[in-house]
């Protein structure tokens, strides 16, 4: 089994500057996996990461946004498919299988849904309760700051750091950075992906 999550760049080419999206993507996705195999930028504004670690797929898509978002203007929707692999091609996007079948389809749905964020997988009551989740996680992640979705982005990729030393990397007091994590709801959010791990590792 794998995860395969499918995105793209909100209102990209109504109201961005590819300059201002194509970088903190190709960042973002460089940062999640070291092998460029498993992840494709295409159509212009349209990617897609397969996530071999199937538990970290929310936090995965967490970090993604909390990266874009971190540039003023920018988000992303996404949707996160879980299920076998078939084939594994030279690039993530010649690769197949019930995983891919999942994100693709369900990404397909999301402008529809005003969703920004959607999970498929084989359980369709697990789909149900982790979507109604992620509903309620993006009132407060889509409406992230730049400066609240800088500090989630950090704090995902130091977990272990204290927030004086998150301070100190950003140029802010440590108040700031305890501020803007609440903001961000941060706290909540690691809670979900706790959750989240724990009804996946049924699928397993």
């Amino acid at each position: 089994m794998t995860s395969v999550i499918t995105g793209d760049i909100i209102k990209s080419r109504k109201a961005l500057s590819e300059d201002l999206w194509l970088n903190p993507l190709k960042s973002a996705l460089s940062q999640l996996s070291k092998d460029a195999s498993f992840y494709d930028i295409y159509r212009g504004d349209s990617f897609q990461l397969e996530s071999q670690n199937i538990e970290d797929s929310f936090r995965t898509a967490v970090y993604i946004k909390a990266f874009l978002k971190s540039t003023k203007g920018i988000d992303a929707r996404m949707s996160i498919g879980i299920g076998g692999k078939a084939y594994h091609g030279n690039s993530v996007s010649e690769s197949n299988g019930e995983a891919f079948l999942y994100s693709g389809e369900t990404f397909e749905t999301l402008k529809k849904n005003k969703q920004n964020l959607k999970l498929k997988t084989s359980n369709a009551a697990l789909n149900k309760e982790i979507n109604l989740y992620f509903r309620l996680a993006l009132i407060a992640m889509d409406n992230w700051t730049a400066n609240s979705a800088e500090i989630v982005k950090l704090s995902l990729e130091h977990p272990l750091m204290i927030q004086s030393h998150l301070a100190k990397l950003i140029g802010i007091s440590q108040d700031a950075v305890s501020k803007r994590q609440k903001r961000a709801y941060l706290d909540e959010i690691l809670e979900l992906d706790t959750l989240y791990r724990e009804k996946i590792a049924t699928l397993l």
